[in-house]
């Protein structure tokens, strides 16, 4: 049976469009340094990115967890603009899918405050009418509500779509809700992890997207 050709894009935000690995991994050292002092390497840090905050830390300690989710945001927020970094060929593609018409939005699992402020600072914003953020659903990724909700808001249908993102969530939300999916070689969870969940196409650059769509 043919797929029908796609005309939405779903995008992660961290890690994605935006470069905000160090900024993270900056963020997680802080916080980690305080509470298990010495327990953690910053090779440890890729396993704790891609849920929320509030699982992660849960998991951690859940006598703390909101403890800490406070003292990363506090570190994260005052060093943002000076850590996060844009990605060559994202501001290239985003163009060329607004140019011909097709559907864009951004699933992240941040609040919907801080992905602002790094789309904002990125001069992203223009391109997404839709953004699905943590505060906006009650599951995340790879629970298919958050890219549910943003088809829905798109008025787009799972089949028409691709979710793209850095991490196994993004690709494994995709295929819970029907949507195909891309991987992106620059993830620091390394391209031989993401290729394990199967998307349809992994990016080594984000204009890879292009050839993509354009062959769909």
């Amino acid at each position: 049976m043919n797929q029908k050709k796609l005309n939405t894009v779903l995008f992660d935000l961290d890690g994605t469009l935006i470069n905000t690995i160090d900024l993270i991994v900056a963020s997680f050292e802080h916080t980690l340094d305080r509470y298990f002092p010495g327990a953690y390497a910053r090779d440890d840090i890729a396993r704790f990115i891609g849920p929320p905050l509030s699982e992660t830390f849960t998991r951690l300690n859940p006598d703390y967890a909101e403890e800490m989710i406070g003292v990363y945001r506090t570190f994260n927020h005052a060093h943002h603009d000076e850590l996060v970094k844009g990605y060559e060929g994202v501001h290239e593609t985003l163009e060329y899918l607004r140019r011909e018409a097709y559907s864009l939005a951004v699933v992240t699992t941040k609040r919907s405050d801080t992905a602002m402020k790094g789309l904002k600072l990125m001069k992203m914003e223009q391109y997404f009418p839709v953004v699905i953020a943590l505060d906006h659903v009650s599951n995340w990724k790879p629970d298919p509500e958050p890219l549910l909700k943003a088809l829905g808001q798109l008025e787009r249908r799972p089949e028409e779509a691709i979710m793209v993102g850095d991490s196994e969530h993004d690709i494994l939300a995709g295929k819970n809700t029907g949507t195909r999916s891309a991987g992106v070689s620059w993830s620091i969870k390394g391209r031989e992890h993401l290729e394990r969940f199967e998307p349809d196409t992994m990016l080594d650059q984000m204009t890879d997207l292009i050839s993509f769509m354009e062959k769909d």
